[in-house]
């Protein structure tokens, strides 16, 4: 609404203070166009516009998750098709996928099967396709996964290959990069991997990667990282709220609408005979010996087994392929009487198609259907659970979503972890503050020394969150030096609030006391050998003690710091989880030097606090 409209709608409704209303309504509407403004506006900007840029973007807090997710080298795409499509159609629909994904020059490997194998472990329709898809390292390995360089010519600006167009080993050459310019991480690898796999007739599928989809689908039963279990008294009901969730989550700002596919429920064509008991009563049979008929017919019917050697083979009859493969066909399938008639099938019952289950899922003795999603990139798992939970919500509070009586639906998926370690870290943090409060009380003997040394726990605790924040701001250590971009280097990218990230914290408490221990206990041994009954002997014995431990803590400092820095520039696997561990220790240690100077200035104060006021 322009201001002036704005203005005139408030002094109609005899508003008081109507110029700060709409200065406030200006103010938020700045802050709110600012939020979604990107990096190369905010580098062309003075330093004001820039610094409330950097602010406005993380006002929220840093997003959370269970555990970042590890690079296995490979995705799992998996896509369906519709509920009615054939045998001979989801073959056709898997080859031409896997040949798609093939295409992409990044894959080195597609590998993809429908349907399931004969367990029941295993209750995969035909409509559900599986692809692994093994994509190529960035740069070429050897088995080792070490670097292998070749022979570059850098007058020409190309490597050199010998008559059979191989490259040719050089161990003071370049590493050959197989990825293409703007491929630079393996998420772009699947943006171009679900370009390339768009068919008629199939679904997107979220982002999965085998060992992660299997534990995921272990611990919901859903192929997907989060979704909703739609539990209710009939397939019916539950396949309609689904199809009305699947609308609703698409609008979700946070969520790919792409990936969001609620199940089928009902769909599935079934082949239906009712038997028309009049009329075969008039011909003197019983359900039993029209539906043997059928039996024999349709399904077929084991008469022997043939023995060959050690194997065994049943032996099926039943009719040829071309008298069974229509309903028409069936409907000609002759019925013998005891009077010796041969009566079709089409006069004693009604053959017709139904839809019907495509799978019949139960969990708490509850029918129950799933609508799979996925978040987009840059979001976390337990933020877009809450912001698809509110908005359901409100929904149902506008009326727009309605849920039957005897419907309910549950958030399910991998974000159900990071529930779960919240409840736990509560115990765990406040454990092991404690018990490093305690250690520290068995070494000083005093609550006021005890309690100096383990401020440097708060220091610390600060300096992790700073650099945590840091690892998330476009700008930090976007320098290039030597021709590499320092972000490329240390892997600076925004990291998401985890299980990994609060591992590193409670390492950081361990350590965060050492350089207050180290000089605390100097300290206490100045003291011991020098007179304190005065302001200036305090003050001296202080300096003392700081001036021969500050060398002590600077080593004690600069050794963590150092053996974090292998960490924070690792490539290989594993590395997705421990750089996250490592960011906080690196950025509490570096911000804790600061108790070299706090710990013995509070220290010195509170001895002056306890002289008797005459000493002063």
């Amino acid at each position: 609404m322009p201001e002036d409209a704005l203005r005139d709608v408030l002094a109609t409704a005899g508003v008081q203070d109507v110029d700060d209303l709409v200065a406030e309504r200006a103010n938020v509407k700045a802050w709110t166009d600012l939020r979604g403004r990107d990096y190369a506006w905010a580098r062309e900007q003075s330093w004001a516009p820039f610094l409330r840029w950097t602010i406005v973007r993380d006002w929220n807090g840093r997003p959370k998750e269970f555990m970042p997710p590890l690079d296995e080298g490979s995705f799992l795409y998996m896509p369906t098709t519709m509920p009615h499509a054939s045998i001979g159609e989801a073959q056709d629909v898997l080859a031409k996928l896997d040949m798609a994904m093939g295409s992409v020059p990044e894959v080195d490997l597609v590998v993809g099967k429908l349907g399931r194998v004969e367990s029941p472990l295993d209750p995969a329709p035909i409509s559900m396709i599986e692809t692994v898809i093994n994509y190529k390292s960035e740069y070429v390995t050897d088995r080792n996964g070490h670097q292998v360089r070749f022979a570059y010519d850098s007058k020409q600006g190309e490597f050199l290959r010998d008559t059979a167009g191989e490259l040719i080993p050089d161990p003071h050459g370049l590493p050959f990069r197989q990825w293409r310019e703007h491929i630079r991480k393996p998420d772009d690898i699947w943006d171009e991997i679900v370009k390339a796999a768009q068919l008629p007739g199939t679904t997107s599928a979220p982002k999965l990667q085998p060992i992660a989809a299997r534990i995921v689908m272990l611990q919901s039963g859903m192929r997907a990282p989060m979704g909703i279990k739609v539990m209710g008294p009939d397939l019916q009901t539950i396949d309609r709220v689904c199809l009305d969730l699947e609308r609703l989550l698409k609008q979700v700002p946070t969520v790919a609408a792409e990936a969001v596919i609620a199940d089928r429920v009902v769909g599935k064509p079934y082949l239906e005979l009712e038997i028309d008991r009049e009329a075969i009563a008039r011909h003197g049979l019983k359900i039993e010996d029209v539906q043997d008929v059928v039996e024999v017919a349709i399904g077929g019917k084991p008469l022997t087994t043939t023995v060959e050697g050690r194997e065994r083979y049943p032996v099926r009859v039943r009719y040829a392929r071309e008298l069974r493969d229509s309903i028409e066909a069936i409907q000609g399938i002759y019925v013998p009487t005891p009077d010796g008639h041969q009566i079709p099938l089409i006069q004693l019952a009604a053959v017709s198609y139904v839809r019907g289950p495509q799978v019949i899922k139960s969990e708490n003795t509850f029918l129950t259907g799933y609508v799979l999603f996925d978040m987009k990139k840059g979001q976390a798992e337990v933020d877009v659970v809450e912001a698809c939970e509110r908005f359901l919500e409100a929904k149902i509070k506008s009326g727009e979503l309605q849920i039957p009586a005897g419907v309910s639906y549950t958030f399910a998926g991998s974000y159900e972890n990071q529930i779960r370690s919240e409840k736990k870290l509560r115990v765990v943090l406040p454990l092991a503050l404690f018990i490093i409060f305690i250690i520290l009380y068995l070494q000083f003997k005093r609550v006021s020394t005890t309690l100096l040394v383990f401020s440097g726990i708060g220091v610390a605790w600060a300096g992790g969150f700073l650099m945590i924040w840091l690892y998330g701001q476009p700008w930090f250590l976007d320098v290039t030096l030597l021709g590499t971009n320092l972000r490329d280097l240390l892997n600076v990218h925004p990291i998401n609030l985890s299980v990994a990230i609060w591992v590193g914290f409670i390492a950081l408490f361990g350590i965060a006391t050492d350089d207050g221990v180290v000089i605390a206990t100097y300290l206490d041994q100045s003291f011991a050998e020098r007179p304190t009954e005065s302001v200036a002997g305090i003050r001296e014995a202080t300096l003392a003690a700081g001036n021969r431990r500050i060398r002590p803590c600077l080593m004690t400092t600069a050794t963590t710091i150092l053996a974090l820095v292998p960490v924070l520039i690792s490539t290989g696997r594993g590395a997705d989880i421990m750089i996250p561990m490592a960011i906080p220790s690196f950025g509490g240690m570096c911000v804790a030097l600061v108790t070299l100077f706090v710990v013995p200035t509070l220290y010195c104060a509170v001895a002056e606090w306890q002289l008797p006021k005459e000493l002063h």
